[in-house]
């Protein structure tokens, strides 16, 4: 079931709701880009596990207002804004990829709530100390991240016309992404049913214009405004150790931090290998 959220500031946000609605409440966070459209497992499994999956569109993606300016931390004021007009009280949550350094903002800005939090495949804060950011990362988010360094302008010209061109093709572009992925990514996306579900994340996400992938690409570049040492709950952070999105050694050094991770990094799997891992983590989540 979807629906308009107002915020106190005056957006809207595009919110999803699937699964048990007497289940435990789990927000899953999407990545970069893409929408609340992007993966999740069916409803029949989301029953079966006894979970209500609340998915939304951030800032700027699909149909959500944009929020100009905004950082990792602000997606807490979003998800309690949510949580509050559903009724729900505590809640887990589940980032994939871009959507991990948000699943960690809400576990050290709003512990009284996040009762678990999971982290698929993400990033390291661009400052972290110690750590090569840019080693094993493939090309293309090596340039949005410069880009990022070098000015907003910068980073805006590129994802604008790179968004125009999965818009007007969004099946296409899934199709040349998957030509530059790892063998296990490949194998994954060869499925014809995920490739179809990524062209309409893409599409969904990227329908009305770049904002999204914009601001997600600037936070990830700035202060999160949080640190990970101070996140005090269970954390589960999983990798592929051949990411080249993301790096698996971003999220070894966030293990490295968090005082309650528990990582998990799994050989001959990639980005892609969180979708396999989803339902599992989802398990987990379900306190």
């Amino acid at each position: 079931m979807g629906q308009l959220i107002r915020t106190r500031d005056g957006r809207n946000l595009a919110v999803e709701h699937h699964g048990n609605p007497r289940g435990r409440p789990v927000f899953l966070l999407h990545g970069t880009p893409g929408s609340r459209l992007g993966p999740a497992p069916r409803s029949a499994v989301l029953y079966r596990l006894g979970v209500r999956l609340i998915t939304f569109d951030r800032p700027g993606y699909g149909a959500s207002d944009r929020l100009p300016g905004r950082r990792v931390a602000s997606v807490v004021a979003d998800v309690e804004t949510i949580a509050d007009e559903l009724g729900i009280g505590e809640f887990a949550v589940v980032g994939r990829s871009g959507g991990a350094p948000h699943a960690l903002a809400c576990a050290a800005l709003l512990p009284e709530r996040t009762v678990r939090t999971a982290s698929l495949v993400g990033l390291a804060p661009r400052d972290a100390q110690g750590l090569d950011w840019f080693a094993g990362m493939t090309e293309s988010n090596v340039r949005e991240y410069i880009n990022a360094a070098a000015g907003h302008h910068h980073v805006t010209a590129a994802l604008t016309f790179r968004a125009v061109a999965i818009r007007a093709d969004p099946t296409g572009s899934v199709a040349e992404m998957r030509q530059g992925l790892p063998e296990s990514d490949r194998e994954i996306v060869a499925d014809a049913g995920i490739r179809a579900m990524l062209v309409r994340n893409f599409a969904e996400g990227l329908r009305s214009s770049a904002g999204g992938w914009i601001d997600d690409v600037m936070a990830f570049s700035t202060d999160w405004e949080f640190r990970p040492e101070d996140i005090s709950g269970p954390v589960l952070l999983w990798h592929g150790e051949d990411d080249v999105f993301a790096p698996v050694q971003h999220t070894r050094w966030l293990a490295e931090r968090i005082p309650r991770a528990q990582l998990v990094v799994e050989r001959g799997a990639a980005h892609f290998g969180a979708l396999r891992v989803l339902t599992r983590i989802l398990s987990w989540a379900t306190w």
